[in-house]
């Protein structure tokens, strides 16, 4: 009864976006790097461009050190609100929207923190967490989280994903450019967002914390496994509905039907599963032997399927990677309201300040 209760309530806050667009399928070969392989067909470059990124995954996920972090101070109505300011800087990936190549940030320091900005001071760092909210999350999403880290003792930096709020080009109203019926562009999308996360990463080492973890929420969660598999600053991961395929969920999820719906008849799941392995979490378990990893997923969720997030729990279990889980009693949609808002925070911020 519970269940049909709250697949229900699922499909109406599914359905109150009139916004989607079934976009057309593309294998997005422009979006590939020049790997030598001009003479094959598009399906074929992109395989062997996948090839190469899963032989080197630290290659793919490479990001270069800068200097260009420009943080401005919030207003003071702001920072009555916890809010320090806003962290911009350039994204390791150029793409053709300049609107989406700056990456902007938003500051929540914590009260007890003993790093100060502009003025590190190494072996003194406090606890800081990066955050990742989720796909078409608005500039707000995650904001009243990342206070609540703050207040607990955890400096929050929320990122803006690729292709979100103020890096959102004019011609779109959704983010659709970062998970789309676009073979390449969807994984270089997230190939940006990994990039990014570690550059923010990198701002937080400079401001002296050295106690750093990053926490994610459905596509952020995806995002997020895969930046910790390549950070090494990164001790602990919360990670919010899990799954271990990026292609099934785009192909089974409440939320991605639209997206599904352009693939319909040009691929079928096996193969997608095989090309976007590169933005897969289960692509990278292996390197999570000395992170700390909490899964929470949702008893009743339609967008991230249940059976496959105790997939990925099962495989932590297995491979005897450090790890809590979480079961939330509702949706995936529905974990944004009271009560079950609330115990999503809880439990996220019960984790990242024990695992830190």
């Amino acid at each position: 009864m519970l269940q049909s209760i709250f697949h229900a309530w699922e499909r109406r806050l599914a359905s109150a976006s009139k916004d989607r667009i079934v976009r057309p399928f593309e294998w997005g070969e422009d979006w590939l790097s020049p790997n030598g392989h001009a003479d094959a067909t598009p399906p074929e470059r992109i395989e062997r461009w996948v090839d190469e990124a899963m032989r080197d995954s630290d290659a793919f996920f490479e990001t270069p050190e800068t200097r260009d972090y420009d943080f401005q101070a919030a207003s003071p109505e702001h920072q009555l609100k916890g809010e320090a300011g806003t962290l911009r800087f350039p994204s390791v990936v150029t793409t053709p929207h300049d609107v989406n190549n700056t990456v902007v940030a938003r500051f929540f320091p914590s009260a007890d923190t003993s790093a100060r900005l502009g003025s590190p001071k190494p072996g003194e760092g406090g606890r800081a967490v990066v955050v990742l909210p989720q796909w078409n999350s608005d500039a707000e999403g995650h904001i009243g989280l990342s206070r609540l880290l703050a207040r607990c003792g955890v400096s929050a930096l929320r990122l803006s994903l690729p292709y979100h709020d103020t890096r959102m080009p004019p011609e779109l109203t959704r983010a659709d450019y970062i998970v789309s019926a676009n073979i390449a562009r969807t994984m270089q999308a997230c190939r940006q967002a990994v990039v990014d996360a570690r550059r923010a990463v990198g701002w937080l080492a400079s401001q002296g914390f050295e106690r750093i973890g990053i926490l994610g929420t459905s596509l952020g969660s995806c995002l997020s496994l895969l930046t910790a598999a390549h950070e090494p600053r990164i001790r602990a991961q919360a990670l919010n509905h899990v799954s271990p395929h990026f292609a099934d969920v785009v192909w089974r999820g409440l939320s991605t039907r639209h997206v599904r719906e352009g693939l319909n008849g040009h691929i079928e799941l096996d193969r997608l599963r095989h090309l976007w392995r590169p933005i897969s979490p289960f692509s990278y378990l292996d390197r999570l032997q000395q992170t700390r990893t909490l899964l929470v997923y949702a008893r009743y969720d339609l967008t991230f399927p249940v059976d496959l997030s105790r997939v990925l729990v099962d495989e932590f279990r297995a491979r005897q990677l450090p790890h809590e889980v979480a079961v939330l009693p509702c949706g995936h949609y529905s974990t944004g309201y009271a009560p079950f808002k609330y115990f999503d925070g809880y439990v996220l911020t019960r984790f990242l300040r024990k695992a830190l």
